[in-house]
C-alpha cells in the first residue's frame, strides 16, 4: 500500500515516527509530507532515515516532476497526523500554499486527519465547524483522545496512539468502495462538541458494523492462598491488539480481561476476570448473543483443589509443599458444545494455542491436535517460550481453518498486524 504520512506543526509530530515505522515494517510503502513547521519539531533527516525516501514540504524540490499533483494522484491514502487546527482549516477551505495541502486537494484516494491540537482550539465552534466540513465530504476525522497536553493542560485534543491510529487506517483503507461516507457519530450530527470518542468516528467506516465480538485476553491467576497463585506469562498485548482492531471495523467488542495491567481500547466494553471459571463465566455470558468469539486469553490448565484461607507457611522439615491440583474447564470446548446444542451457526469461534515443541511432536503437530480436540472453527497457533511472543510487541502466528488444510503463517510483524490477519481470517467465514 502506497501511504502519504503528512505531518504538521504539533508537538505530537514525535508519535508520527512511530506511526511511520508501524507502516514500513509492515511493508507499506510511505512517503512523509512534513509541513515547514513540523520540521521545527522532528527534522527532515529523521523522516527520510525511517521512510527511506527524501523529504520535502514545498512544491519546488523537484519541480519537473510536479510531486505537488503526482504525490496525491499516486497514493492509496493520505494521513494526516497530527492534523493542526491550521492543517485542518485549510483542508476544508480548499486552500494550498504548501506541498502538504496540494497533495491533500490532489487525493482521491481516502484520507485520514488525526487531530491533536488544545482543548479551546479543538471545541471552538471554527474547528468543529471545519471538522463537519471534511467529514461531510468523506474525510475520515478521528477524534483526539482526551489527556494531558502541552504543559500541564489536560482535556480532549491529545493525538492518539500511534497502533490506534494504525488500526483505524486499514480500517478505512478496507472499507472499500462501498463504503458509507463519514458522518463521524450521533454526537457529531447533533451538532454537540468534545463529547464523542474517537474509536465511535473511526468505527463508522468499519465492514464490521452491527456485529458484536467478545475477545478473551490476558492470564488467569489461581490462588493458592491470600498471597500465592498459580498463572502464567501472558500479558494481554495480543488480545487488546485484536480488540482494538475490532473495533476499528466498527464491531460492538466486549473486551474479558484476565489480570490485564494494559489499557484498553477506547469504546470497548471491559469485563475484569481474575481466575479460570471466572473467566469462563464471562465469555459464557457475553457469547450469548454475539457474531464471534475471538479465546486470545491464556487461561491456566489447572487449579488447586483447595485455597487456603490464610498464607501458607514454610515449614521446618524441609519437606517442600505438595499441591493437588484440578483440570479447569475447556473453555472454547464449552463453546462448541453449547453451540451445537442450540443448533446455531454463532458464534464463529476462535481458539488459541500456545505450544512448545517436543520429543512428541513439533508446535505446529500439538496445533492440529488441539485444533481437533476444541472443535473451534479458526485456531491461531504461536510458538511460545522464555524469549518468544510474551509480553513482546511482536508475534509469530500459524492460522489454521476448520476443513482446510492449509496453514497461513502470519509474522514476525506486530500484534497489531497479527490481529488484522486473524479478522480477516475470521471475516472469510462470517
Amino acid at each position: 500500500m502506497r501511504v502519504v504520512l503528512g505531518v504538521s506543526g504539533g508537538i505530537a509530530a514525535y508519535k508520527a515516527c512511530s506511526l511511520l515505522r508501524l507502516f514500513t515494517e509492515s511493508g507499506h510503502d510511505v512517503t512523509v509530507v512534513p509541513t515547514a513547521a513540523a520540521l521545527r519539531f522532528v527534522g527532515a533527516p529523521t523522516w527520510a532515515a525511517l521512510s527511506g525516501k527524501p523529504v520535502s514540504t514545498d512544491v519546488w524540490t523537484d519541480v519537473h516532476e510536479v510531486p505537488h499533483v503526482r504525490i496525491g494522484q499516486h497514493a492509496d491514502v493520505v494521513v494526516v497526523a497530527p492534523a493542526t487546527a491550521d492543517v485542518v482549516a485549510k483542508a476544508a477551505h480548499g486552500l494550498a500554499d504548501d506541498l502538504l495541502t496540494n497533495t491533500l486537494l490532489t487525493a482521491r484516494c481516502p484520507v485520514v486527519l488525526a487531530p491533536a491540537m488544545h482543548t479551546e482550539m479543538w471545541l471552538h465552534p471554527a474547528t468543529q465547524a471545519n471538522v463537519a466540513t471534511l467529514r461531510e465530504r468523506g474525510v475520515t476525522v478521528i477524534d483526539p483522545a482526551e489527556g494531558r497536553l502541552t504543559g500541564t493542560d489536560t482535556g480532549p485534543g491529545r493525538l492518539p496512539e500511534p497502533d490506534e491510529l494504525y488500526a483505524a487506517v486499514l480500517a478505512v483503507v478496507g472499507a472499500g468502495p462501498d463504503a458509507p461516507p463519514v458522518l463521524a457519530d450521533a454526537a457529531a450530527r447533533e451538532g454537540t462538541r468534545g463529547s464523542t470518542t474517537r474509536a465511535a468516528s473511526s468505527a463508522a467506516y468499519g465492514r464490521w458494523s452491527g456485529r458484536k465480538v467478545v475477545v478473551a485476553a490476558g492470564g488467569t491467576r489461581e490462588p493458592l492462598d491470600p498471597v500465592r497463585f498459580l498463572g502464567n506469562r501472558s500479558s494481554g498485548k495480543q488480545g487488546l491488539a485484536i480488540a482494538r482492531a475490532a473495533a476499528a471495523r466498527g464491531a460492538e467488542v466486549t473486551l474479558v480481561a484476565a489480570n490485564v495491567s494494559l489499557p484498553a481500547p477506547d469504546g470497548v466494553r471491559v469485563v475484569p476476570v481474575g481466575t479460570t471459571l471466572e473467566l469462563q463465566q464471562a465469555v459464557t455470558d457475553a457469547a450469548g448473543d454475539a457474531d464471534v468469539v475471538i479465546m486470545a486469553a491464556a487461561p491456566a490448565d489447572f487449579r488447586p483443589s483447595t485455597t487456603s484461607a490464610s498464607k501458607i507457611k514454610k515449614g521446618e522439615d524441609g519437606q517442600g509443599l505438595h499441591l493437588e491440583l484440578v483440570e479447569n474447564p475447556d473453555i472454547v470446548k464449552g463453546l462448541v458444545v453449547d453451540r451445537a446444542q442450540r443448533g446455531a451457526s454463532r458464534p464463529c469461534i476462535v481458539s488459541f494455542a500456545a505450544e512448545t515443541g517436543d520429543a512428541a511432536g513439533s508446535v505446529l503437530d500439538h496445533a492440529r491436535a488441539k485444533f481437533a480436540r476444541k472443535g473451534s472453527d479458526l485456531q491461531v497457533t504461536n510458538e511460545v517460550g522464555f524469549d518468544k511472543a510474551f509480553g513482546r510487541d511482536d508475534n509469530t502466528v500459524h492460522i489454521l481453518t476448520r476443513g482446510s488444510d492449509e496453514v497461513r503463517t502470519v509474522g514476525p510483524a506486530s500484534k497489531d498486524v497479527v490481529a488484522d490477519a486473524v479478522l480477516d481470517a475470521v471475516e472469510t467465514l462470517l
